[in-house]
C-alpha cells in the first residue's frame, strides 16, 4: 500500500469515477490510475469500486465503508507535513484563499493588510471564483479557506462558521426618483430596469425569492459578476442597480445614489469554511480571527475536535 495508490482511490470519488479526469488531476495516465487502484484492491482482498467492462460506475459495499478511510489516511498525512512545517516556521508559508469577487473586492482589503504586516513572509493567494466552485476548492484542499455567502451552509462535508451579516442596497442616480424615496416598496423597484447579479452571486437568490413571493416580474437587462460592472452600467443609464451594500463608498460613488434594500430583501450572511479533520498552520488562525473575530482559536479547534469523527455529517454554528 503507497500514497500513489491511496491517491488514485480519493480522486477517482471525487472525479465521479471518471479516469480521465482523475489521470489528469493527478498528472498521469488512465491506465496507471487502473493498476494503482487493481494493486490496492488485491492487497485488501476486496474491490471498492463497481464495474461495466473497464469503466468504474461506483462504490462497492467495501469501497463505501473504505474510501472515507483513505480520506482520512491522505488527510492525516497532510496533517503531518503541516504540523511540521509549522514547527520549522511559524511565520512563512503559504495560505490560499477561495473567495467571490464581492469579499475579495470589499471585504478582504483590510484583513489582508493586517496580516500581511503581523506576517510578512507568507504568500497569500486569492482563488476568485463562483460558490460551488469555492466549496469544491476547499473539499479538494486547493484552497484552505472558502469565504462566500452562498453554497458553503449547504456544504455539510465542510466546517462552516458565519461571519457577518450584509444587505443590499438600490443604487441610482441622485435625480433619479428613486434616490428621493425614503422607503420604496418592490413595485417601486420593479417599475425600471435592473442591473444586478448573477443568479448565483452576492445575495442574487434573495433578491429573486422577494420578487417572487411579490408575484413581481422585474425587468433585469444586465448581470455581472462585479459590483463595479454593475454600477459602471447603472452610470451609463441601463437601469438602476441593486448592490450588495458593502460594495457602495460614499466617496468613491458620489455620483450615485444609494437606496436602503434591507426591508425588500432579506438579509445574506457571509461564511467562511474549513475541511474537517484538518491541522491548521498558526498564521491561518490569525488570519481567520481578523476575518471574523468571534471565529478564535478556541473556537475552531473545537470545532475541528467535534467533528473528527468520520460518521460527523458536518458542522455548522
Amino acid at each position: 500500500m503507497n500514497l500513489q495508490q491511496l491517491r488514485a482511490v480519493r480522486e477517482t470519488s471525487h472525479q465521479h469515477f471518471n479516469l480521465t479526469l482523475v489521470a489528469q488531476a493527478l498528472h498521469t495516465t488512465q491506465p496507471a490510475i487502473s493498476r494503482q487502484i487493481r494493486e490496492l484492491e488485491q492487497e485488501l482482498g476486496v474491490e471498492l469500486f463497481t464495474r461495466h467492462g473497464k469503466r468504474l460506475t461506483g462504490h462497492t459495499d467495501a469501497g463505501r465503508e473504505i474510501v472515507p478511510i483513505v480520506e482520512r489516511l491522505l488527510q492525516e498525512q497532510a496533517n503531518l507535513r503541516t504540523a511540521a512545517a509549522d514547527f520549522r516556521s511559524r511565520d512563512a508559508g503559504e495560505l490560499v484563499v477561495a473567495t467571490t469577487h464581492t469579499q475579495a473586492r470589499y471585504a478582504l482589503p483590510r484583513v489582508v493588510a493586517r496580516f500581511r504586516r503581523k506576517f510578512p513572509h507568507v504568500k497569500l493567494a486569492f482563488h476568485q471564483s463562483e460558490p460551488q466552485r469555492i466549496v469544491d476548492a476547499v473539499r479538494s484542499g486547493e484552497a484552505d479557506i472558502g469565504i462566500a455567502t452562498e453554497s458553503l451552509a449547504r456544504a455539510t462535508d465542510l466546517l462552516s462558521f458565519p461571519c457577518y451579516t450584509w444587505n443590499h442596497v438600490v443604487v441610482a442616480p441622485p435625480d433619479h426618483p428613486l434616490a428621493r424615496a425614503t422607503r420604496p416598496t418592490l413595485a417601486d423597484v420593479a417599475a425600471y430596469p435592473i442591473v444586478t447579479y448573477e443568479v448565483i452571486f452576492t445575495g442574487r437568490p434573495h433578491i429573486d425569492e422577494a420578487f417572487a413571493r411579490a408575484g413581481i416580474t422585474p425587468d433585469i437587462v444586465l448581470t455581472a459578476l462585479d459590483s463595479d460592472v454593475i454600477k459602471t452600467y447603472v452610470r451609463e443609464g441601463l437601469g438602476i442597480g441593486i448592490i450588495a451594500a458593502m460594495a457602495f463608498d460614499a466617496r468613491a460613488d458620489s455620483d450615485l445614489a444609494a437606496i436602503d434594500a434591507a426591508h425588500l430583501f432579506a438579509s445574506n450572511v457571509t461564511r467562511l469554511a474549513i475541511r474537517r479533520g484538518v491541522a491548521l498552520r498558526s498564521y491561518v488562525y490569525d488570519f481567520i480571527e481578523l476575518f471574523a473575530p468571534t471565529l478564535t482559536r478556541t473556537v475552531i479547534g473545537q470545532a475541528l475536535r467535534a467533528t473528527a469523527a468520520p460518521e460527523a455529517s458536518g458542522y455548522s454554528i
